[in-house]
C-alpha cells in the first residue's frame, strides 16, 4: 500500500513537472503547449490579461505577413519568457503605438485566442453585428503654411442604413494599408475597442517620396471581427510633397584648411611669419584633389528626368545644383516650373564628356504636361563634382 502511494505521488510529480513555466517555441506544437501550460497556472481573470498580452504582442510586437508568419515571428520574440515578461512587453507595445491597455487593468478585448479559433462565443463583444465598412478623411497639422502634415483616417462600423453601430469593450483588430500607383507603402495596425475609435494618422513624412505617385496615394482600411473582415478602399487622396520623406543626402567630407602663413596665430602672436622667399621654408600643403564621382554621370540625368516623371519633384530638385532653376518652390511651380509636367519619356542618354569635376550629358525624351500635351526635347545637362556626388548645374534645351 506504501509502494503505491509512492508510485501516485511520484507520477503526480513527474505529471507537475512536465508542465512549462515559460515558452517553448521550438514549434508550433511546443508554443501552443507551453502557453496553454502557463496559462492553466494563473486565476481566471489573469488567464484573459496573458492571452490579451499575447494578442497584442502578435499584432503589434511583430513584423509579418499572415496569422502563419506572425505566430512564428511572436515565438521567436518570447521564447523563454515567462508570464510576468511577456506582460511587461506586452505593456511596452501597446504604449509604443498608442493602445489603451494595460496588463494590470480588468479585461477589455473580448475573447482573445492567438491559434486562430474564430468560433463565435456566447457573450463575445468582438461578434460585432455590421453591414459594412466607413472611411472618413480629413488633413491635419500645419507645415507653418498653412499646408497639412498628416491625414487622419477614421473607420466605422454602420448597419443597413449607413448609420454607426453601437458596441463596445471589443478587440477589433484595424489594419491601415498605404498605396500609390499600385506599390505597397506601409501597413499600420491598432484596436478597434469601440465606434468611436480615434483611427489612424498617417504622417506625410513617413511616406517616401521617390514611390509616391502624382502626389496621391491609395488608402484601404480592414477591420477584423469575429464573424467577418469588413474593408473599405479609398482612391486618389492628397499628400503634401514638401513633406514626404527624401533620402537624407550624403555626408560631406571635411577638408583640411589651408592656412595663410602671413596670417598671425592669435594663439601665438610671437610666431615668426615665414618668408615666402626663404628656400628653407616649409612646402606649402598641396589642396586635396576632389573626391571621385563613384556613378557615371548620365545616372544622374537619368534619375533626374525619373523623378520629374513620377512627379517627386523634391528628389529630382535635390539631384541637381543648378542657380537658375532658384528655389524649390520656383522649381516645382505647377504652370512655370517642372511640376506641371505628367509623363518623361526618355528616349536617350549619352555622355559627352567628363573629367573629375564636371561632365556633359545629352538626353533625348518626350515630355507630356497636365494638359495632355506633348513635346519633343533634346537637352544639354552640364554636372560638377559635388563631395562626389554628380550635381546638375545647368541645363540647356537644343533647338
Amino acid at each position: 500500500m506504501k509502494k503505491f502511494s509512492f508510485l501516485l505521488i511520484f507520477s503526480l510529480f513527474l505529471f507537475t513537472a512536465c508542465k512549462k513555466d515559460h515558452v517553448d517555441a521550438t514549434n508550433t506544437k511546443t508554443l501552443q503547449s507551453s502557453i496553454n501550460d502557463m496559462t492553466a497556472s494563473l486565476p481566471t481573470i489573469k488567464q484573459i490579461k496573458f492571452n490579451e498580452a499575447l494578442y497584442i504582442l502578435k499584432t503589434f510586437g511583430v513584423e509579418a505577413d499572415g496569422d502563419v508568419a506572425e505566430l512564428k515571428a511572436l515565438g521567436q520574440l518570447i521564447d523563454g519568457k515567462k508570464v510576468p515578461e511577456i506582460m511587461a512587453m506586452a505593456d511596452q507595445v501597446a504604449q509604443k503605438n498608442g493602445i489603451e491597455w494595460a496588463s494590470t487593468a480588468p479585461p477589455s478585448l473580448g475573447e482573445m485566442n492567438i491559434f486562430g479559433n474564430e468560433t463565435a462565443k456566447e457573450s463575445d463583444p468582438n461578434d460585432v453585428k455590421a453591414n459594412s465598412l466607413s472611411i472618413t478623411t480629413r488633413p491635419t497639422g500645419d507645415d507653418g503654411t498653412g499646408a497639412p502634415t498628416a491625414l487622419q483616417i477614421v473607420p466605422r462600423l454602420v448597419d443597413n442604413a449607413g448609420n454607426p453601430v453601437s458596441f463596445t469593450g471589443a478587440g477589433l483588430e484595424a489594419t491601415l494599408e498605404v498605396f500609390s500607383n499600385g506599390v505597397k507603402l506601409s501597413t499600420a495596425k491598432n484596436l478597434m475597442q469601440d465606434n468611436n475609435f480615434k483611427g489612424f494618422n498617417l504622417k506625410f513624412s513617413s511616406l517616401p517620396a521617390a514611390q509616391v505617385v502624382d502626389n496621391k496615394i491609395d488608402i484601404t482600411v480592414s477591420v477584423k471581427t469575429t464573424a467577418k473582415t469588413f474593408k473599405m478602399t479609398k482612391i486618389g487622396l492628397d499628400v503634401n510633397p514638401l513633406l514626404l520623406k527624401v533620402p537624407a543626402a550624403p555626408k560631406v567630407d571635411s577638408t583640411a584648411v589651408i592656412q595663410d602663413p602671413a596670417v598671425i596665430d592669435p594663439n601665438n602672436p610671437n610666431a615668426t611669419v615665414p618668408s615666402t622667399t626663404d628656400p628653407n621654408a616649409a612646402t606649402p600643403t598641396t589642396p586635396a584633389a576632389p573626391k571621385q564621382p563613384a556613378s557615371d554621370p548620365k545616372s544622374t540625368v537619368s534619375g533626374f528626368l525619373n523623378n520629374v516623371s513620377a512627379q517627386n519633384l523634391k528628389a529630382a530638385y535635390n539631384s541637381a545644383s543648378n542657380p537658375s532653376w532658384g528655389s524649390y518652390e520656383s522649381f516645382s511651380n505647377p504652370t512655370s516650373g517642372f511640376g506641371s509636367v505628367k509623363n518623361v519619356s526618355v528616349k536617350n542618354i549619352t555622355t559627352n564628356a567628363s573629367n573629375a569635376t564636371s561632365a556633359s550629358v545629352s538626353a533625348t525624351y518626350d515630355v507630356t504636361d497636365k494638359s495632355g500635351k506633348t513635346t519633343s526635347l533634346r537637352a544639354t545637362f552640364g554636372l560638377k563634382n559635388v563631395n562626389g556626388d554628380w550635381k546638375i548645374s545647368s541645363y540647356k534645351i537644343n533647338p
